[in-house]
């Protein structure tokens, strides 16, 4: 494929993606406005009365009919304009910005930490099906997924905070007498190597190593059982029959030809996966204090924020877009047959 072609289809696929942004604008709109709560109750606090309400109601332009506020939603939309989040008094696309990298970056090393422990599993379960090994893959693959997330990380910090001492305490991205590094991409790991702070790196890996283990052990298991299956499939196939049969190393049916073949499916995976990690880690954000956008979007919650509740929905949706879009450009790296179709 083309460089030209690649890029026409891409923005096909952007512009197939426009209809299920708007759909998703307009539901997220309806449904932030039945949410029980008045954002101007919060704002003006517990002993404001009637009068003042009605004014910062009137300020925040909630007294205007429903269908009005939509189109002024939409038009501020149009030049990126989120709002004004009412629990934090800071624009929403401000707070977006300063806090999804904290998500991206705790979800990122949690996926990490998953592929490392769930594909060995599986391709270990894998070469050696219905064994001792494979039904141990299996009760590990089952614990990992039975726990929740709140109680492992809770858990986790009882272990090595309180008794063993030796993990940080769980009060976010670095310990309170550590300095960040200079803000670049706001990832504090990807910063502190860019301006060589190897102080911050070790300190903001410190902090993500919990809160990450914790978010990866709950999505170990679909990675690891949809790579066994994977692989019993590829080890079932004429052409690996073949390669042994001409006495080729086993390490190299596995994984020069074997597990080659098995990533497509894996990759699916790891995208719905990445997906739902994203957006599910509010409890684990909520364990280990990280200011991440799942905290964001609960005390937007709470707070009946409408304009931050929709900001974080509409974030994660373009996300999960610009993902999808990634992993189908993954397939044909990964497997030049599979070719991008407009």
């Amino acid at each position: 494929m083309t460089a030209l072609s690649a890029l026409t289809t891409i923005g096909y696929r952007l512009l197939q993606a426009v209809p299920t942004l708007i759909g998703i604008v307009i539901v997220t709109f309806v449904l932030t406005r039945a949410l029980p709560g008045d954002p101007a109750v919060y704002f003006a606090g517990a002993a404001a009365d009637e009068e003042s309400i009605s004014q910062i109601r009137k300020s925040m332009g909630l007294d205007k009919p429903m269908l009005e506020q939509f189109f002024i939603y939409v038009k501020n939309l149009m030049v990126g304009d989120l709002g004004t989040a009412v629990s934090t008094g800071r624009p929403v696309t401000e707070e977006l910005a300063r806090r999804l990298p904290a998500s991206i970056e705790l979800t990122l090393f949690g996926l990490i930490f998953a592929l490392a422990v769930s594909i060995p599993l599986g391709v270990l379960a894998a070469s050696r099906p219905n064994s001792m090994v494979d039904h141990a893959c299996r009760m590990i693959m089952t614990a990992g997924v039975s726990l929740p997330t709140f109680f492992t990380g809770l858990f986790l910090i009882y272990v090595f905070y309180y008794l063993l001492g030796i993990a940080p305490p769980p009060l976010g991205r670095l310990d309170i007498i550590a300095l960040p590094p200079p803000d670049v991409t706001g990832f504090y790991t990807i910063d502190a190597i860019i301006v060589g702070d190897f102080e911050a790196l070790r300190a903001s890996l410190e902090q993500l190593l919990l809160p990450a283990i914790t978010l990866g052990l709950f999505v170990l298991a679909p990675i690891a059982r949809m790579t066994r299956a994977a692989m019993l499939q590829v080890l079932s196939s004429d052409f690996i029959r073949t390669a042994r049969a001409n006495g080729l190393p086993r390490h190299q049916v596995m994984f020069a030809y074997a597990f080659r073949n098995a990533m497509l499916p894996v990759i699916t995976t790891l995208g719905m996966v990445f997906s739902f990690m994203l957006g599910s880690n509010i409890l684990v954000e909520k364990v280990f204090a990280w200011p991440g956008i799942g905290s964001f979007a609960v005390e937007a919650l709470i707070a009946s924020d409408y304009a931050a509740v929709q900001g974080f929905v509409l974030a994660m949706a373009v996300l999960y877009v610009m993902l999808n879009l990634t992993i189908d450009l993954l397939y044909t790296v990964i497997d030049p047959r599979v070719k991008l179709e407009g």
